[in-house]
């Protein structure tokens, strides 16, 4: 019965897909041809099939043998302070409960992996771009990649749907090609006994979208995140190349609980090391770090126990640290990028930054300075900021389906207004006005595309609710803040 309804959803998708080629020009949605050619998967597949089939068994033997962690109270937000430790407290209930189940279960999997032969699912000397978005977080990653494409970058997208619910066929096989990229379904690719589906969600999808993506050396792009700049040169320069992980740091210490360092075997950190990982972005090579990369895989696929286990109830709780943690268990070698993130935003009544999201710095200029030795996360008078190199939009996130138009977007008196006008050092690093970008694209993707996506199917003004901000705010020739030529 299962595969007389896949046969049948594969058929009118097919069908969606021909009428949605007929109906709209794809030449009408980007201007010139950015495709190089079919990323076909045909010889991938058997050796995605061969991964998916060792790799189950494997997570599946070496599952924790004792209940998930519980909490008593959370570990809170502490912000990172290279001088000031923060605590490193266990908030776990009974952690001698479990530590040895789970620490014969860690154990266990790294050795597999470590002595088994899994197969490697990628075309050697490859790069590109891997993301995964569905549903709501759909139409803003098409925003964001036409804001890529708009940097020159020309590297082939990967964006893994969850399962054949979250896949769009008009989006898929009509808009994504345009833009140099293609859809994988994530249950089609990773599969249990008798091509039996898992049930994994929202964080959990990352790390399995990295493992299966046909791309050797891979820049992972959350849905709400874009460059500022072409990231193709990044995975050809140091520090990538001399490590083959980099990731960026988020606001706060690491609240990762003792438990875990007892469980996987390292000595815990002094949380003045650096800063817990803001994973919207980060580039990793599948050719140094496959390891790494199961590892995380474990983590992820066991979230119950690991997710709270690190984060220990502070807010992201999530992938974020999987990648990290897993390369440090394994003696891998990594780079995490130690300027601050910044805040961008509204000005705050106390001084701050109503963020309404993060700027985050080149890290081949971060490289070069900390390889000089200064660091300007202890001391920022050692040197000058290095430009801001990618944006997490994180509130609002674009999509004019969503909340877009709130007191983020409007200015003091409740007017349509900038989303980014504080603070001005900040805005210059950005080095152009990358807000009328967006929202340039924004426009285009909600006029264009206003009945596509299946969220919006019964949203009705989209077009032009967007267009109406657009004129308020980009049409006066008072809306350029701040000249960008001194970035």
């Amino acid at each position: 019965m299962w595969n007389i309804g896949k046969r049948s959803i594969r058929m009118k998708i097919m069908a969606r897909c021909l009428v949605a080629a007929i109906i709209l020009s794809t030449s009408i949605f980007w201007k010139g041809s950015l495709h190089s050619g079919p990323l076909s998967s045909t010889p991938l597949r058997d050796t995605r099939a061969q991964l998916s089939h060792h790799l189950y068994p494997l997570l599946e033997e070496h599952r924790p043998q004792c209940s998930p962690p519980a909490l008593h109270g959370n570990a809170g937000l502490h912000r990172f302070s290279p001088i000031i430790s923060a605590p490193q407290k266990n908030y776990l209930v009974d952690p001698e409960g479990f530590v040895e189940p789970m620490q014969v279960a860690h154990d266990g999997f790294v050795q597999a992996i470590r002595n088994t032969r899994i197969e490697r699912a990628y075309i050697r000397g490859t790069k590109g771009i891997v993301s995964s978005a569905g549903g709501k977080y759909l139409p803003t990653f098409i925003i964001f990649l036409r804001l890529l494409r708009r940097t020159g970058a020309r590297l082939p997208v990967e964006l893994f749907v969850k399962d054949w619910i979250e896949y769009e066929p008009y989006i898929c096989e009509v808009v994504l090609p345009s833009l140099n990229a293609k859809c994988i379904v994530l249950s089609e690719v990773f599969t249990g006994p008798n091509e039996g589906k898992h049930d994994l969600e929202h964080f959990q999808l990352k790390a399995f979208s990295i493992l299966f993506s046909s791309f050797q050396d891979v820049i992972w792009m959350d849905a709400d995140c874009f460059f500022l700049y072409d990231p193709t040169d990044l995975l050809t320069s140091k520090p990538f190349t001399s490590t083959g992980l980099v990731t960026w740091p988020d606001f706060w210490s690491y609240t990762v609980s003792p438990t875990y360092y007892n469980i996987s075997r390292q000595a815990i950190i002094a949380t003045t090391t650096r800063q817990s990982t803001e994973a919207g972005m980060f580039l990793i090579s599948k050719k140094t770090h496959y390891m790494t990369i199961l590892l995380s895989v474990y983590y992820n696929y066991h979230a119950s126990y690991y997710y709270r286990m690190i984060s220990q109830g502070a807010p992201g709780e999530g992938d974020k640290d999987t990648f990290i943690l897993a390369a440090s268990a394994l003696g891998e070698d990594f780079y995490t990028v130690s300027e601050k993130v910044v805040d961008l935003g509204h000005p705050a009544p106390d001084g701050g930054v109503l963020g309404a999201a993060m700027l985050h710095a080149d890290p081949i200029e971060d490289y070069e300075l900390t390889r000089q030795g200064r660091w300007r996360v202890r001391d920022e008078s050692v040197a000058k900021a290095p430009r801001g190199y990618w944006v997490h939009a994180h509130s609002p996130k674009f999509n004019a389906g969503e909340d877009l138009f709130s007191r983020k977007t409007q200015n003091e008196d409740g007017q349509p207004g900038r989303a980014y006008t504080s603070k001005e050092d900040t805005l210059k690093r950005l080095g152009f006005d990358a807000e009328r970008v967006i929202w340039e694209e924004t426009k285009t993707v909600t006029c264009t595309l206003e009945h596509a996506f299946d969220s919006w199917k019964t949203k009705v003004g989209l077009c032009e609710s967007v267009t109406k901000h657009w004129d308020a705010v980009f049409e006066s020739p008072s809306t350029q803040l701040y000249t960008f030529t001194d970035a």
